[in-house]
């Protein structure tokens, strides 16, 4: 067995085979050798934990050899800073221009690094404050480096490639401007710069940072330095006033995550604070929520002028005598606002009782002897075949209540017609389309408020999401702006439906019914046809005026209404009363109509001074970067 793993380890040496073949041909040749079948047990023994080692070896072993040799090179790589140098002019309005000169030590092979600084910081009374930064030019020697600029989160990051970085020492200069770096108080202005950042993942050998000023500031800085990781208070640093000049300059390196920060005390009236008009253009660039109100004023406005509005119907509302003709007491109700209440759906069922397809018998209930309720019985009066003449939601509605059988009990309603609401809303809407009432229909409307919604906040989301600004940093703002820009979309959202020139002049029509209702006298009522009363009673639940059309007719009607039975009978019919009942059983009917059982998903299908303190890492500018 010894002698033909020899032989397989021999041919599995062949010059002709690569790395990979080899190794194949090793396992393959070892697990096709089996051992003849004149072998005793003992030699089976022996050898079978011997290819089994084989194996595992090439198994774990060659993987881990060839981990370790791609590995090398990477653990042989690093890099750091030798010399971090800044170079600050303050202008008189208190914008500063700033040249970093860093000068980096490779070992191995890079291709560049990232300089990041932070722009965003947070404000006063949770606002937020950007920094307004403008990169110049990125150089190595006077010649320009390839590099790109883009917002992450909160940091300017700048990916600069630098040719040829592999065991050598390079020196770039990075030349930007802060516009807003400059802190002014009322008792002092400030410079507070972090010089090099605190998120460099190495150390940085040594740096400096010199500080110009306009001529008129010497003698008047105060100034002083930070060191180490964020939060730290150590002055391991000079700080040395000359002038209108003020130098910095470390005394020991800066680990890994540390830094340099400058602090510089300047007197009033030595800069130009900037104005009312340039602090409030620095918060809007800073707090671009604040533009959410005026975004969705504009596109809701937009969107309403060439969609939702209304032609000029040319009528004025006056009384009308009776409603439009063809229009339900539904119809008529929901083309007042656009909306289907629930006594929309109420004002049906009596409206049907009124034209004899139903009678309604009320039924007084007593709970333990104590508690009373009422349960009313519902008659059907008329079969289906004799349905043709009704609206498509009529027939839903019969169809719903009855099931089939003659008479049903409004308790028994109970989570089981809540299924039909929103079938029964959408009969009437489509009635009001068929009948070209609408040029923009409600539920159409819903959609186009619903997508201005969307193209409203889509702006800001992009830039959040995309690194591009920081829009949701400012809490406050973002709720009270929020809140303002709900109103003005809901404010408009009810008003995208767009009628037809017939529509707005029946909304007019139905108006000026109701107005009638609401005013009409005695007198003229003397003079209508005696069920006037019962005739209108659906128009007036449907549009809520159903009190004040009783009591216009107190003392004028005496005889009941045929299609309602009242347990104790009329002893003296009195509409106002009989008003009251309608109301009473209209409210019941609502609450049976939208009761779900607890296990449904479904809906109702109603729609209804000085320098006090500080710390490396405070103040503006920072950051740090990484090598690539």
């Amino acid at each position: 067995m010894r002698s033909g793993a020899v032989n397989q380890l021999q041919s599995s040496r062949e010059p002709t085979l690569g790395r990979g073949d080899r190794a194949a041909n090793f396992i393959g040749t070892t697990e096709s050798r089996a051992l003849p079948a004149t072998n005793t047990g003992e030699e089976s023994d022996r050898c079978a934990p011997c290819c089994f080692c084989r194996r595992t070896l090439i198994k774990i072993w060659l993987p881990v050899l060839w981990i370790f040799a791609v590995s090398t090179p990477l653990l042989a790589r690093s890099w750091r800073i030798a010399d971090f140098e800044d170079t600050i002019t303050i202008q008189h309005d208190g914008s500063a221009a700033i040249h970093e000169r860093i000068t980096l030590v490779f070992v191995g092979e890079w291709h560049g690094i990232h300089r990041t600084i932070p722009v965003e910081y947070p404000g006063p009374r949770t606002t937020n404050y950007t920094l307004f930064l403008d990169v110049k030019s990125v150089t190595e020697g006077g010649q320009r480096l390839k590099y790109e600029s883009k917002a992450t989160g909160n940091y300017r990051d700048l990916k600069i490639y630098i040719p040829g970085a592999v065991d050598t020492t390079r020196t770039i200069e990075i030349a930007y401007t802060v516009r807003n770096g400059t802190r002014f108080f009322p008792d002092h202005d400030e410079f507070y710069w972090n010089v090099t950042g605190n998120d460099w993942p190495v150390p940085i050998d040594h740096a400096t940072a010199t500080v110009h000023f306009p001529a008129n500031a010497a003698g008047s800085l105060r100034a002083q330095a930070f060191t180490g990781v964020y939060g730290s208070a150590e002055r391991d640093a000079t700080a040395d006033v000359r002038g209108s000049d003020v130098f910095f300059e470390t005394r020991n390196p800066l680990s890994m995550r540390g830094g340099l920060t400058i602090d510089i005390f300047i007197p009033k009236d030595i800069l130009e604070e900037p104005g009312s008009f340039t602090r409030a253009m620095w918060f809007i660039g800073s707090n671009p929520i604040v533009f959410l109100p005026f975004v969705t004023f504009g596109v809701m406005y937009v969107l309403w002028y060439y969609k939702g509005r209304d032609p000029d119907p040319g009528r004025s509302i006056a009384p009308q005598y009776e409603p439009p003709p063809g229009l339900t007491p539904a119809e008529a109700g929901t083309i007042i606002d656009d909306t289907i209440h629930p006594r929309d759906i109420t004002s049906t069922l009596v409206d049907l009782a009124v034209r004899g397809y139903v009678k309604i018998e009320e039924k007084p209930e007593t709970i333990l002897g104590i508690f009373h309720h009422k349960d009313y019985v519902f008659h059907l009066l008329k079969p289906e075949s004799q349905w043709q003449e009704l609206a498509p939601h009529e027939r839903l509605m019969l169809e719903n209540i009855f099931d089939g059988s003659s008479e049903t009990r409004l308790s028994s309603l109970k989570n089981r017609f809540y299924t039909a609401i929103p079938l029964i809303r959408q009969d009437i809407k489509s009635a009001l389309r068929n009948k070209g009432m609408y040029l923009l229909d409600p539920d159409s409307a819903n959609g186009y408020s619903i997508g201005a919604a969307l193209m409203i906040v889509a702006p800001f989301l992009i830039a959040q999401f995309t690194g591009y600004k920081n829009v949701f940093s400012s809490v406050g703002l973002v709720v009270i702006c929020g809140i303002i820009s709900a109103i003005i979309w809901w404010l408009f959202a009810g008003q995208m439906t767009a009628k037809t020139l017939q529509g707005g002049r029946t909304r007019i029509a139905v108006l000026g019914f109701q107005e009638f209702m609401n005013r009409v006298d005695a007198d003229r009522l003397k003079r209508m046809p005696p069920d006037t009363f019962e005739k209108y009673l659906p128009y007036a639940m449907a549009l809520g005026v159903e009190h004040h059309w009783a009591q216009a007719f107190a003392g004028i009607i005496k005889d009941p209404p045929n299609w309602y039975v009242s347990p104790h009978g009329y002893v003296g019919f009195n509409p106002i009363l009989f008003s009251n009942s309608m109301h009473s059983m209209a409210t019941d009917m609502h609450q049976v109509f939208v009761s779900a059982p607890r296990s449904s998903s479904s809906g109702s299908g109603w729609s209804g001074g000085g320098s006090s303190g500080g710390f490396s890492g405070g103040g503006f500018g920072g950051g740090g970067g990484s090598a690539f």
